[in-house]
């Protein structure tokens, strides 16, 4: 069988265009804010972040940098196997893009290398309840209650699948093996694959000097 594995998360370098316009309001929030895009650019995360912060406390309409630069710093951190990091990197972009799929989705796969599978069940619903029709939610969530040992809710999670992309053929095989186990057939259909290796696959939206609006 083959089991979930690390994938590294491709870094995308943060860029500005040619012109970027702050337009009115707060001057120290978009030199901050300007200070933070570079450093992303060189890759310093820290002092990305730390500029981000600052800028977003300064206005709020920077804030989605942050969140973009602590999921940025997040994946590092997953590749560098530091999960616990991750966790609160993940976390922390949260409380600025609380509705955000896809930070739960990243945040549920660190925990998952920590095998605190009860954790990543709650951020696999949140992100279902964002985001109820993508399929690979459904895949990850039905494999975390099989490692629970929950094939009820398994197989719930994998006909939602099967609905949804009925063509899906680790679903129909990890159904086969689920309604083996929960009917206590002596040998099982072998274990299918696990779910999709890591949701870290595309980087976050890049940092970007937001224009005023007009008045």
């Amino acid at each position: 069988m083959r089991y979930m594995k690390l994938l590294g998360l491709e870094i995308m370098v943060l860029a500005i265009g040619a012109t970027v316009v702050f337009g009115q309001g707060n001057q120290e929030a978009a030199n901050l804010t300007r200070e933070g895009i570079e450093a992303s650019k060189a890759k310093d995360w820290d002092k990305a972040i730390a500029a981000f912060k600052r800028a977003a406390q300064l206005e709020q309409r920077y804030a989605p940098n942050l969140a973009s630069a602590l999921q940025q710093r997040a994946g590092v951190y997953v590749s560098q196997q530091k999960f616990q990091e991750a966790i609160a990197d993940y976390s922390e972009a949260l409380k600025v893009k609380a509705k955000d799929p896809d930070i739960f989705e990243r945040r549920a796969y660190a925990e998952m290398q920590l095998k605190d599978y009860d954790k990543a069940l709650h951020d696999y619903n949140e992100a279902i309840k964002l985001s109820p029709e993508e399929s690979k939610y459904y895949q990850v969530r039905a494999f975390i209650y099989q490692t629970k040992g929950d094939f009820k809710a398994a197989v719930a999670d994998v006909d939602k699948i099967l609905k949804l992309d009925p063509n899906n053929q680790d679903a129909q095989q990890r159904k086969r093996f689920l309604e083996a186990k929960l009917h206590g057939t002596p040998t099982p259909q072998p274990m299918p694959s696990g779910p999709i290796p890591n949701p870290n696959v595309h980087p976050p939206a890049t940092a970007t000097a937001t224009p005023a609006t007009k008045r």
